[in-house]
């Protein structure tokens, strides 16, 4: 049981909103932090590399993505002083621990995918319940 604020950093509790687990959570349940981890499992890339590979994600989302990924320690950016200077992202050995329970929720999204679509129109059928029916039914 966490008893103190030094055991709740040691710990972690990330029901608590003071918690620093959270931000760890909120970073790894983002879905551009889910896509760059998954397209680097395969091994390093650069930016372009990554714009292309992750349709969608603009220019300016990778770029804040990264550094974030970075600054955690999630994420490894190498510059070459080249001309023109050349940067490569790949994973660190805390990010590779991350390929397997990210790509096991990849694969379950695509497995679920027919499901949830089916759940969606179902839902969208019947129209969303509203606040005083909800309280009905509480009540």
């Amino acid at each position: 049981m966490v008893t103190n604020p030094v055991d709740l950093v040691l710990h972690g509790s990330p029901y608590r909103a003071d918690c620093p687990t959270r931000h760890i959570m909120d970073l790894i349940g983002d879905r551009w932090t889910v896509l760059i981890v998954c397209a680097l499992s395969d091994g390093t890339a650069r930016f372009s590399e990554l714009r292309r590979r992750i349709e969608g994600i603009s220019q300016k989302m990778l770029t804040q993505t990264l550094r974030v990924l970075e600054r955690d320690g999630i994420v490894r950016r190498t510059v070459y002083p080249e001309v023109p200077v050349r940067v490569e992202y790949s994973l660190t050995e805390a990010g590779l621990t991350l390929r397997a329970p990210l790509r096991a929720l990849q694969e379950w999204s695509i497995a679920h995918l027919g499901e949830v679509l089916d759940s969606q129109e179902a839902y969208d059928h019947v129209g969303v319940p509203s606040a005083d029916s909800e309280n009905v039914r509480a009540g």
